[in-house]
């Protein structure tokens, strides 16, 4: 389910920011963008994203950006300064020149400047913090969307229903008219038949073109996702399976037809659970 949410906190040691991204995904999938020295923490952000969430590809960013209150305080290796300046002098007086060694010189030396050593734990710790206030926010606004598609998939099993009700009223006039056309066809013959075997090879040819199992089925699918959309759980594979019995019966609906009204209904209604399908795929 498509959402987005941003998360920032200051501290003393500087500032953080969550940037989550969801987007539309049957399984849920995860990537991360974080700064070199917290990567160890992607382990723990899967889990904490896994207990959020059931669906979806996430992209999570964290930006990380330390105030430079430590960077004005250098550490110089003063073992390091003391042997290259020594070494210098020897050096000048080997060759007999006289010189001086540059403060900008021995800085630019590799290890002159020691690195300060950050302590990551706070930053760490106010990362997994933040992470889990991004993610509520995120579930939230997929709970939005998710009421908005909940509302749509019932509007369109509202749409089924009055097609099969459409159509459950012509079965009779569609079974006479057949009927009719029969009988009719039969009377044009001047050849004598078996009345007896044309009655029965009708009651075969009525089963054949029955559609009431159909309908019946089409019926429970409605009534069932209804019911599970008043669910409080993860029910998107329960949907899944769901659309494609909805497919099945709207298929044999209309190849068991031989009525331009009921594959018209047939039709709309596949139409109608291709929409849902394409939705449910946002669902947990």
């Amino acid at each position: 389910m498509t959402a987005f949410a941003r998360r920032e906190r200051r501290a003393e040691w500087g500032e953080i920011v969550w940037e989550i991204r969801a987007v539309n995904h049957r399984y849920l999938e995860m990537g991360f963008r974080l700064p070199e020295d917290l990567r160890s923490l992607e382990s723990a952000c899967r889990k904490a994203i896994s207990k959020q969430l059931g669906r979806g590809k996430v992209d999570c960013a964290l930006k990380v950006k330390f105030d430079d209150l430590a960077a004005s305080d250098i550490h110089l290796n003063q073992k390091l300064i003391d042997s290259l300046i020594a070494r210098s002098a020897e050096l000048a007086k080997k060759l007999d020149q006289p010189g001086s060694v540059s403060p900008l010189g021995l800085l630019r030396w590799p290890g002159v400047v020691a690195e300060t050593d950050r302590d990551l734990g706070p930053v760490q710790q106010a990362a997994l913090e933040l992470l889990n206030e991004a993610l509520a926010a995120l579930s939230e606004s997929r709970g939005s969307e998710g009421a908005r598609i909940r509302d749509m998939l019932l509007e369109r099993c509202d749409g089924i229903s009055e097609h099969v009700k459409a159509v459950r009223k012509r079965l009779p006039e569609v079974r006479t008219r057949m009927r009719e056309k029969l009988t009719t066809r039969l009377a044009e013959l001047t050849a004598d038949f078996d009345r007896e075997r044309v009655e029965q090879e009708l009651v075969i040819l009525a089963q054949k073109m029955d559609v009431d199992e159909e309908l019946d089925r089409l019926d429970s699918h409605i009534a069932e996702t209804r019911k599970v959309l008043d669910r409080n759980d993860a029910v998107g594979r329960r949907l899944d399976f769901l659309m494609q019995e909805f497919n099945r019966e709207a298929n044999t609906l209309g190849s068991k037809s031989n009525d331009p009204q009921t594959t018209n209904s047939a039709v709309d209604i596949k139409v109608l659970v291709e929409q849902m399908r394409e939705q449910v795929q946002n669902i947990e």
